[in-house]
């Protein structure tokens, strides 16, 4: 069995032909219990009967359906389409109709203890937005469709939390810093799991990622000590180019000779001054420089 579209009928000419019996049908036992005798009385009973009998066939069979609605219809258990076009219709009034939105929805999702790629245990949540697209599939090839993307995409999210590293130090894909690589990764894992319950994932963004609580305090310290060493190396590099470029400008300019000993002493001076985390207190020499 596949989706496929069915057309009704106009709903405007059988909602006047509904009202036309039910008026009619109670003038005619009236008129006719009151007025006729004999064979034309129970002709215009019998006919008034009929009236009543096709309003209550006419009026089940009528039925709306909104922008970015569906009904699904059965004919005693048998599957004979889907109306997903919005307006006002009549259909067999045997059928059995199941109202289903494509509309497009949102969840989201619980926050999932996982570990990643490394073994550090995460949180990690994911807001999916998925619609409806297949409407067969949604209705007779899962018990609930909506449970059924839950579902699925938690253990999609487990999935792709467990192939990535939280963080990396080497530049390869991490949870925190390739979040695009690794949502397009999430959204079609789980558009691969969801894809037998007719449903499409159109986006999927994570509401939350952070370590778990119990390490959280020791990877903040991880991530400091990173961040001091990294600041730190880069003080460095700038200060030794400030000193290589002061001696160059030293020997160009000509101002003073320093001999190998007096430059080592320049260098660690002006080094522990660019380098220093305190202000340093400068020494004013007033006698010769080899004094």
């Amino acid at each position: 069995m596949e989706n496929r579209n069915f057309k009704p009928m106009a709903g405007v000419p059988m909602l006047i032909f509904a009202i036309l019996l039910t008026v009619l049908a109670p003038i005619g036992w009236i008129f006719g219990g009151a007025q006729l005798t004999g064979d034309a009385q129970l002709a215009v009973v019998l006919l008034s009967t009929l009236s009543f009998i096709l309003c209550m066939l006419v009026w089940p069979g009528l039925l709306i359906v909104e922008p970015n609605g569906s009904r699904v219809l059965l004919l005693f258990g048998t599957y004979k389409g889907s109306v997903v076009t919005p307006g006002f219709f009549w259909v067999n009034p045997f059928y059995t109709k199941y109202k289903l939105s494509l509309r497009a929805m949102s969840l989201n999702g619980d926050k999932l203890k996982v570990n990643d790629k490394t073994g550090n245990p995460v949180e990690i949540a994911a807001v999916i937005v998925w619609q409806v697209v297949d409407t067969y599939k949604a209705k007779f090839e899962v018990d609930d469709y909506a449970s059924y993307m839950r579902l699925q995409s938690e253990t999609a999210i487990r999935h792709v939390a467990g192939a990535y590293a939280y963080d990396s130090e080497d530049g390869s894909t991490s949870l925190m810093h390739n979040s695009t690589e690794v949502l397009d990764q999430l959204r079609s894992e789980i558009q691969e799991r969801v894809e037998r319950a007719g449903l499409t994932v159109l986006e999927a963004r994570l509401a939350h990622l952070a370590y778990a609580p119990e390490i959280a305090g020791v990877m903040l310290k991880k991530q400091q000590a990173s961040a001091v060493i990294s600041a730190r190396q880069r003080i460095v590099d700038g200060a030794v180019g400030m000193v290589e470029m002061a001696l160059k400008e030293l020997d160009a300019g000509g101002l003073v000779k320093l001999d190998e000993e007096r430059k080592a002493s320049m260098i660690s001076n002006l080094m522990v001054v660019l380098c220093s985390e305190t202000n340093v207190q400068p020494v004013v020499n007033t006698g010769t420089l080899y004094a």
